[in-house]
């Protein structure tokens, strides 16, 4: 079986996937945290593995920049191949001065100026959440092994250059945490065909403070959030 976007035969994608937007985070991800790995895609350089993590199959794949690729590949990993649990483990940009560097937010909720939702003629304007067990579990895991984590809502923004550089104080007024790229539509895909989402992000930037990480520490350097992931298979 495939779809236009993904090469893998029935039962090579395994009911939980992680998603990295970058596909070389997908190999970090596999080369580092599982064994026994097969890569069953690589269509479009979307490199995607399945593994084992602490004696459980688990698959990783990369999902790309933007609510359209994180959308394409969320519902064909849902509606083809039977994914039960999509977790998005990504970089964001920070709102809140109160955000570090390699600080992790548990993504609650995800605002958007997208206009993906328009596709199911809602009569209003849709709230984009995780799922709560996920959401849940997350946080404990978390405690457990003593990471700090921020848990509340975000952007999911089409716009990456916005020719408004202010225009973030007016999504972190209303308690906005930072912004990323696809967590609405991940949301919105999963809510629609009733299965599990969530949003772990890694502050990689702030607009705040302005200062950045360098994309090679991006690929590599954001352990923990991935170690979170992980457990909650």
């Amino acid at each position: 079986m495939s779809t236009a976007h993904i090469s893998a035969n029935k039962g090579d994608i395994k009911e939980t996937v992680l998603l990295p937007g970058d596909p070389l985070r997908a190999k970090f991800i596999a080369d580092t945290f599982l064994e026994d790995t097969i890569k069953f895609n690589a269509v479009r350089n979307m490199f995607g593995y399945t593994g084992t993590y602490n004696g459980k199959r688990v698959s990783v794949m990369g999902s790309g920049m933007g609510i359209p690729s994180i959308g394409i590949y969320s519902y064909e990993l849902i509606n083809f191949y039977g994914v039960k649990n999509l977790i998005r483990v990504g970089s964001c940009g920070a709102y809140n001065e109160d955000l570090k560097l390699y600080d992790i937010i548990l993504g609650m909720g995800a605002c958007t100026n997208s206009n993906y939702a328009h596709q199911y003629n809602l009569p209003g304007t849709f709230s984009a959440i995780a799922s709560w067990d996920l959401l849940y579990k997350a946080k404990q895991i978390a405690d457990e092994k003593s990471i700090d984590v921020h848990v509340g809502n975000i952007l999911s923004s089409d716009v990456f250059y916005n020719a408004n550089p202010d225009v973030y104080k007016k999504w972190k007024s209303m308690g906005v945490l930072a912004v990323e790229m696809e967590a609405y539509a991940l949301y919105c895909n999963a809510q629609a065909a009733g299965v599990n989402a969530l949003t772990i992000l890694t502050v990689s930037d702030s607009l705040v403070t302005k200062l950045e990480t360098t994309s090679s520490e991006r690929e590599t350097g954001f352990i923990k959030m991935m170690e979170i992931a992980l457990e909650l298979i």
